[in-house]
């Protein structure tokens, strides 16, 4: 099965899902990570954190680097955040031209996107939230939270949908969320309002408006969101990312 970029429409976004893998039974692709990469992985103290770790990360190599027609061990990531420490998103090194992607992981999913400009995914596993309210109050704005009806999961599918939003322009939740409204949980997603306005992506290019898109995801209970720059959501292509790292 082809992964390359040349097989996707123009201007469309490839989704790839799989599921956790253990690294001590999958040492192949453990080898495949830079030394950044495993150092943080074996840092985790849950075994269920390295196996989501070692597969969106494994993934991610495999897709970039048939992408870009190397070695997936060889592909260089960038991970320098805007305060100067490699502890930002990640993007592609020396390549100016390079396609977007993002990678996220929560519960028995990961998920790796990859589009022709910035992108955001992110998936979170539905599940009991503590303190509901005070979540709300850094996560909704204040229109959002004027609406009523919160419970967890309407409140786990803006999650994603704000999280694919702050991948895609590369601030991640170094940015309020609560500065940004959305349409309903229960409404085809829309940024209604975002204070100060957000148009421009990590790399400071102007881009305009953000689109929405919720993701059918394998596992039922895991709402997931993507986001990215253009008036109008892309073609979203998904690809069983269990059989890319498999093979």
């Amino acid at each position: 099965m082809s992964i390359s970029g040349s097989d996707r429409p123009a201007g469309a976004v490839t989704v790839w899902w799989a599921r956790p893998l253990d690294p001590s039974v999958h040492p192949r692709l453990a080898a495949l990570l830079d030394a950044h990469e495993r150092e943080r992985m074996a840092a985790l103290r849950q075994a269920a954190d390295r196996a989501r770790y070692l597969a969106a990360h494994a993934l991610t190599r495999i897709v970039l680097g048939e992408h870009l027609g190397v070695d997936p061990g060889a592909v260089r990531l960038d991970r320098t955040c805007r305060c100067g420490q490699q502890h930002g998103k990640p993007r592609l090194a020396e390549r100016p031209e390079s396609p977007g992607f993002s990678l996220t992981h929560s519960g028995n999913l990961v998920g790796v996107a990859l589009g022709p400009g910035p992108v955001g995914i992110d998936v979170e596993q539905r599940r009991t939230l503590t303190s509901l309210d005070g979540l709300a109050e850094h996560v909704l704005s204040p229109a959002e939270r004027a609406d009523g009806g919160l419970d967890a999961h309407t409140f786990l599918i803006t999650w994603t949908r704000k999280e694919a939003l702050l991948k895609a322009t590369g601030d991640g939740l170094s940015s309020p969320m609560d500065a940004i409204t959305l349409s309903g949980p229960g409404e085809p997603p829309r940024v209604r309002a975002w204070d100060p306005p957000r148009a421009q992506a990590e790399d400071g290019e102007q881009r305009g408006p953000m689109w929405l898109a919720d993701l059918s995801s394998p596992e039922p209970d895991h709402p997931a969101a993507l986001a990215g720059f253009g008036a109008g959501a892309p073609t979203v292509t998904t690809v069983d990312g269990d059989a890319v790292l498999a093979g």
